[in-house]
């Protein structure tokens, strides 16, 4: 899908966005968030990035989690950035997180100057993966680490089938139904599969100038975590 097109899906649906999420994941995604805040390891007053931040939900997680730690958040969809921006003075985090409106391919800020990144459910939102990539080396310190989360398929064969089955021909419709599009989350089935493998996306990462350190499966593979640390330069 073009990247308009895209922007304008997340603008249109930004306003049930959360409770979407939460109702066609059966709650599992804030279960996910939570583990991958845990997974961020950063000095006690580090900064870690946000990209595709949407409504600040992992943003929150990650200062609950690390109490020193300040975040800023990145997401190119205003709609989106205001709830956030609502969420986190309501939560009295507005001191400790900072929501921009700006592109991960082309981040808005300083070389060297993030403790670790984060990046829940964009990246395949995204065709030039290898520019987001670069750019979050760039932005992030030597020996800084990333974590980017992202769906998958269960491994286990017949929990694969009957996953597929839900992903693919119940949870579309009743999906476009809530969000009132037409096409919202049967455009996130087609972009969940035309996600590289696992192997595959760990060698993008490790082309970018990431050391890979792994990758954590949730709910036997629903949800995966990959993690990468940035390399020295050559």
């Amino acid at each position: 899908m073009e990247d308009h097109r895209v922007r304008q899906m997340f603008e249109s649906i930004a306003f049930s966005y959360d409770f979407q999420n939460s109702f066609l994941s059966l709650g599992q995604d804030m279960a996910w968030r939570r583990t991958l805040a845990r997974s961020v390891q950063v000095p006690r007053a580090g900064i870690v990035l946000d990209l595709a931040t949407g409504t600040a939900e992992l943003a929150m997680e990650i200062c609950n989690r690390h109490p020193g730690a300040r975040v800023a958040g990145l997401d190119f969809s205003t709609r989106m950035l205001a709830i956030g921006q609502s969420k986190v003075r309501s939560k009295g985090l507005g001191r400790r997180i900072d929501l921009n409106l700006g592109d991960a391919r082309r981040l808005p800020f300083r070389t060297e100057s993030f403790d670790g990144a984060t990046m829940a459910f964009g990246i395949r939102n995204i065709d030039e993966r290898r520019d987001v990539l670069m750019e979050i080396r760039r932005v992030l310190k030597e020996g800084a680490r990333l974590w980017i989360m992202e769906f998958d398929c269960p491994d286990q064969p017949v929990l694969g089938t009957l996953y597929r089955f839900y992903f693919d021909r119940i949870m579309p419709p009743i999906g476009n139904w809530l969000s009132r599009t037409d096409y919202a989350y049967s455009y996130l089935a087609r972009s969940v599969h035309g996600f590289p493998a696992e192997k595959e996306f760990l060698q993008e990462i490790a082309d970018a100038g990431f050391t890979p350190l792994g990758v954590k499966s949730l709910s036997l593979g629903i949800a995966k975590i990959y993690s990468g640390i940035k390399k020295g330069m050559a």
